[in-house]
């Protein structure tokens, strides 16, 4: 008799643990898939929300904002490099997302600005939040957090190690 219950514990777990890898989101003509962010640390005055974005419609869409509890607000940010300085700028007028298309939030490239944290972001936390674009409506998401140096979902760390050496913030 023990064996039934420990084998739908088994089972619960496993389901849990997959449901909670890999998570994704529709709303109308739109998939977003694996939504995470990075742990920050204590009293962090940024964090930053990455996720791929699918536009399977016939008309292109724009992520124009969002919304958490976790953040006083979201913005879509653009970082670029010009020589060996970096540049953080906000994307005015929001994200197109052209039809039949993905775009890829991700670190070194767009992504959404999670600006004056309530609080740490922990590594295993979910954070809520709300996406906004003009035609499909307003999505609710969660964020994965995942490692301090994640460049993906998952725990990835691409991270160029030689670069970090020769960055500047403008």
């Amino acid at each position: 008799m023990r064996f039934i219950p420990t084998a739908l514990a088994a089972a619960s777990l496993v389901a849990a643990v997959s449901g909670a890898s890999a998570h994704s989101y529709k709303v109308g003509d739109l998939e977003i898939a694996h939504p995470w962010s990075r742990a920050t640390l204590p009293n962090a005055p940024v964090a930053g929300g990455y996720m791929t974005i699918t536009n399977t419609g016939k008309s292109a869409d724009r992520l124009i904002g969002g919304s958490t509890p976790a953040a006083e607000r979201v913005e879509i940010h653009e970082m670029t490099m010009d020589g060996d300085v970096m540049k953080m700028r906000p994307v005015e007028g929001g994200l197109e997302i052209p039809a039949g298309e993905t775009i890829t939030l991700k670190p070194g490239g767009y992504h959404l600005m999670l600006t004056k944290p309530a609080g740490r972001l922990k590594e295993g936390d979910r954070v809520p939040l709300t996406l906004r674009f003009e035609k499909a409506g307003e999505v609710k998401v969660e964020l994965a957090v995942d490692k301090p140096n994640a460049m993906g979902p998952g725990g990835a760390t691409g991270v160029d190690h030689e670069a970090h050496g020769a960055m500047k913030m403008k």
